[in-house]
C-alpha cells in the first residue's frame, strides 16, 4: 500500500502500556486527484508536434540576413551611425542633438532642417540609402 494512499493513524490509548489503537483515514478526493493527476505530455495527444522537422533543412537566424544596413550619416559635421529608414528623430536624439518639435505631424515646420541640401521635417523624414547630411537650424 502507498503511504500517501492511505494515511495510518496511530493513537496511543492510556488503557495500558503496550495497548495501542489504529486508525485508518482515507484521502480526500483533492488528494486523490493529486495522486492520480496525468500531465497532457504524458497522454500522448500531441504526438510528434513538438519535434524538429528534418525536411526544413537547418534552422536560420530569424533576424536579419547580412545584419541591418548601416549608413554614414553626419549631423551637423559630426559622424553618427544609423539604418536606412529609421526616423530621423529618434538619430537626432539619440545623437542628443537638440531639435524642437511642437506638433510631431509634419503642419508646424519647427523641426526643419536641411538633409542633403533638401528642407525636410525631422517629425516625418527617414535616413535614406546612402551618404547623408544632416544640418539642423538650432
Amino acid at each position: 500500500m502507498k503511504s500517501t494512499t492511505i494515511a495510518t493513524i496511530f493513537v496511543a490509548v492510556v488503557a495500558g502500556p503496550s495497548a495501542t489503537t489504529a486508525f485508518t483515514v482515507s484521502p480526500t478526493p483533492i488528494q486523490r486527484c493529486q495522486e492520480n493527476r496525468i500531465s497532457s505530455t504524458q497522454l500522448g495527444i500531441f504526438g510528434n508536434a513538438f519535434k524538429n522537422d528534418d525536411s526544413l533543412g537547418k534552422p536560420q537566424n530569424a533576424g536579419l540576413t547580412n545584419g541591418p544596413k548601416i549608413n554614414e550619416v553626419t549631423i551637423n559635421g559630426k559622424p553618427v551611425k544609423a539604418v536606412a529608414g529609421q526616423k530621423v528623430s529618434k538619430v537626432l536624439a539619440s545623437a542628443r542633438v537638440k531639435m524642437t518639435y511642437s506638433c510631431q505631424k509634419g503642419n508646424c515646420g519647427t523641426c526643419e532642417m536641411l538633409m542633403n541640401g533638401r528642407v525636410e521635417k525631422a517629425c516625418l523624414a527617414k535616413i535614406p540609402q546612402g551618404k547623408c547630411n544632416i544640418q539642423t537650424y538650432n
